[in-house]
């Protein structure tokens, strides 16, 4: 089977995790996220919750076939901190992902290879708490069609398993439908073939 069509992500968010390296307090986080506006609300609930931490440190992928990502090291020296949480995302072979790590200084300076190493071992922590799923890479389509050939359009859709996302039954009808990716050109050519039946990508 191909598996270009399914990505993995994460099922919830995950457990708090702690991990402390020469009195320094490093809190680890991933979440599950689609959009950025996602990502601000999950780091300002955690800035709420982490009064007085002096670090927010993250990194996120977002995207399937087009990838986005960003490493942030919020005043840590530069790639100590976003890029070594961002190589995890990777490693774990994720996406559609924000990992945060919430660091309290204990004192002690770490140097930028034990930086690494705390932001790098915090967020696997993270990662390692967490639930990974696999899903499937979607496309959408939008179905027009008259209401006499709604039977044709529902035994397709029955027949072939396709999930409804929308549906508005009037005079003329609209259907947006969800399938696989790798099934998408052949769902495509069937509406495409049915008589007086419109299917368009969205």
């Amino acid at each position: 089977m191909n598996a270009t069509d399914t990505y993995k992500t994460l099922a919830n968010p995950s457990p708090e995790i702690l991990f402390k390296e020469k009195n320094s307090k490093f809190f680890g986080y991933a979440f599950p996220v689609t959009t950025e506006t996602e990502i601000k609300l999950h780091l300002e609930q955690l800035r709420k919750q982490h009064y007085g931490a002096v670090h927010f440190c993250y990194a996120f992928q977002l995207g399937t076939e087009q990838v986005y990502f960003r490493a942030n090291d919020d005043g840590e020296p530069s790639n100590t901190a976003g890029m070594p949480i961002y190589g995890q995302i990777q490693s774990f072979g994720l996406t559609n992902t924000l990992v945060v790590v919430v660091r309290f200084f204990g004192g002690v300076k770490l140097g930028v290879g034990g930086l690494i190493s705390a932001y790098r071992t915090a967020a696997q922590m993270a990662l390692e708490e967490a639930e990974i799923i696999e899903k499937t890479i979607d496309i959408h389509f939008q179905i027009l069609f008259e209401y006499k050939n709604m039977n044709k359009v529902m035994r397709v859709i029955k027949e072939k398993n396709i999930e409804i996302i929308d549906q508005q039954m009037n005079e003329s009808c609209a259907i947006e439908i969800a399938t696989r990716k790798k099934n998408a050109e052949m769902i495509f050519d069937i509406f495409t073939n049915i008589f007086e039946i419109e299917i368009k990508k969205l």
